[in-house]
C-alpha cells in the first residue's frame, strides 16, 4: 500500500510539466557543479607538482610506479656496460674522490642551479599571458605525452634561449621550467614524468629541456628505455667561455666563493688543471658524447652551435626545425638584436604580441680572468675540442 502510494506521488510529481523542468534542471545544475569542482580541485594540484620538484620534495610512493616487469627490464639495461672512453692525449685526469671543498663548491653549484630554474619559472608566470577564449579552448584539449624530443644540454650554452625561441612554434609544446627527471626525480617514475608535460595535439611535438642530463652517466641509458626514437638537442660552445660563464653564474649568487683561476688548477705551478671542478669538467663534450653513442645513433642527436645561435638565430633555429621535421616558421622576422644584453630576442613572445628578452639571470657581465690562466684552458681543451669535431663532424671554430 505504501509503496503504491510513493509510486503514484512520483507519478503526479513527474507528469507536471513544470516540476518535470525544475526537475531536470536541478539535476544539470547539480552535475555541472559536480564537474566544475573536479576540474578546479585537479588544476590546483597541478603547480604543486612543478614547484615540489624544484624544492627537493618528495611526491607520495605511489605516484608513477611501474610494473616489475618493465622495471626489470629497465635495471637490466641500465646494468649494461658502456664501452672503454680512449684517453686523449693530453694531461686530463679522471676526477678523483672531492675534497670537502670541492663538495662545497659543488653543492653551491647545484643550489644556484635550482635557484636560477625557480627564477626561470616565476618570470615565465610573470609574463605570461591572458589566456584567450580560444586558447583556453585548446589547452583544454589534447592530452599529456612524454617527450618525443629533448634539449639534454650543455649548461650555459644558451638551452634557455633556444627553448624559447622553438616554442613560437605552433608545432612546439613544451614545459618551462627543467623538470631534471632523468637526473634528480627519476625514482618518481614516468606517469609523474608525463603528468609535468602539456597537453598536446595531434601532430604537435612535447619538449622540455634539461641540460645537466649530457653529464649525468644514466641518463642516455633512461631515456633510450623510455623511447628510442627519442630525438636529442645539445647547445654547446665554446668550452673555456662557457667555463667563465658557469663560474660566473655560481658567483651571482655565492659571492665568497675562491677564484676561478684557484678552482681551475690543482696546482697552479705545474698548470695541472683540476677535472673533478664540473665547470671544467662539462667541457669535455667528447668524453660525455661518447656515453650517449652508446645508445643514441649520432643521426638522432643535434649539435647547436651557441655562439651562432646569437649571431643567426633563424639560421640556427632553421637547423633545428629541420631536424624535428616541422616546417620553418621561425624566421629573421621572429628576432631583433638588443644591444644592451648583448642577445637576440624575440619581437613576439608565445603567446604574446610584446618584445620578449631572457631575464636577468641571461647575460650577467663576466668576470675578468687572467689571460695566461685562459690560454692554459684553451690548450687543455684543443683535444678534446678536435675529437669532438670529428665525432659529430663538424667544426665548432673554438680554436
Amino acid at each position: 500500500m505504501e509503496y503504491s502510494l510513493v509510486c503514484q506521488s512520483l507519478y503526479a510529481l513527474w507528469s507536471s510539466p513544470v516540476k518535470k523542468k525544475l526537475i531536470l534542471l536541478s539535476i544539470m545544475f547539480l552535475i555541472w557543479v559536480y564537474m566544475l569542482y573536479s576540474c578546479v580541485g585537479y588544476c590546483s594540484t597541478m603547480p604543486s607538482l612543478v614547484v615540489d620538484s624544484y624544492r627537493g620534495k618528495e611526491t607520495g610512493s605511489a605516484v608513477g610506479k611501474r610494473t616489475e616487469n618493465s622495471r626489470t627490464d629497465l635495471v637490466s639495461r641500465l646494468l649494461a656496460k658502456p664501452q672503454p672512453w680512449e684517453d686523449i692525449e693530453s694531461d686530463y685526469e679522471e676526477p678523483s674522490i672531492r675534497t670537502a671543498a670541492s663538495r662545497d663548491l659543488l653543492n653551491n653549484e647545484l643550489e644556484t642551479d635550482r635557484a636560477d630554474d625557480w627564477d626561470e619559472m616565476r618570470g615565465e608566470q610573470q609574463r605570461a599571458p591572458e589566456p584567450s577564449a580560444m586558447s583556453s579552448f585548446s589547452n583544454g584539449s589534447g592530452s599529456k605525452k612524454l617527450p618525443q624530443a629533448i634539449i639534454i644540454g650543455v649548461k650555459k650554452g644558451g638551452t634557455r634561449a633556444l627553448l624559447e625561441f622553438l616554442r613560437v612554434h605552433p608545432d612546439i609544446r613544451a614545459v618551462g621550467a627543467e623538470p631534471h627527471f632523468f637526473d634528480r626525480n627519476y625514482e618518481n617514475g614516468l606517469e609523474w614524468y608525463r603528468e609535468l608535460m602539456p597537453k598536446t595535439l595531434e601532430g604537435q611535438i612535447t619538449m622540455e629541456k634539461t641540460p645537466s642530463y649530457f653529464v649525468t652517466r644514466e641518463a642516455p641509458a633512461r631515456i633510450s628505455a623510455m623511447s628510442r626514437d627519442t630525438k636529442l638537442i645539445v647547445v654547446v660552445r665554446d668550452p673555456v667561455t662557457r667555463a667563465i660563464s658557469d663560474y660566473t653564474q655560481t658567483l651571482s649568487k655565492k659571492p665568497d666563493i675562491p677564484s676561478f683561476e684557484s678552482l681551475t688548477f690543482k696546482n697552479r705551478t705545474t698548470g695541472l688543471i683540476d677535472t673533478s671542478w664540473s665547470a671544467i669538467q662539462i667541457g669535455i663534450y667528447a668524453k660525455h658524447l661518447d656515453n650517449w653513442l652508446q645508445y643514441f645513433p649520432m643521426d638522432q642527436i643535434l649539435f647547436v652551435s651557441g655562439e651562432r645561435l646569437i649571431s643567426d638565430p633563424a639560421g640556427e633555429l632553421g637547423r633545428v626545425q629541420d631536424f624535428l621535421g616541422l616546417k620553418r616558421i621561425i624566421t629573421d622576422k621572429h628576432f631583433y638584436f638588443n644591444q644592451t644584453k648583448g642577445f637576440p630576442c624575440l619581437k613576439k613572445a608565445e603567446g604574446s604580441s610584446k618584445p620578449h628578452c631572457l631575464g636577468k639571470t641571461k647575460g650577467r657581465t663576466h668576470p675578468n680572468i687572467d689571460p695566461e690562466v685562459v690560454q692554459r684552458l684553451r690548450d687543455f681543451y684543443r683535444p678534446f675540442n678536435m675529437k669532438f669535431y670529428q665525432m659529430t663532424g663538424h667544426n665548432f671554430g673554438w680554436d
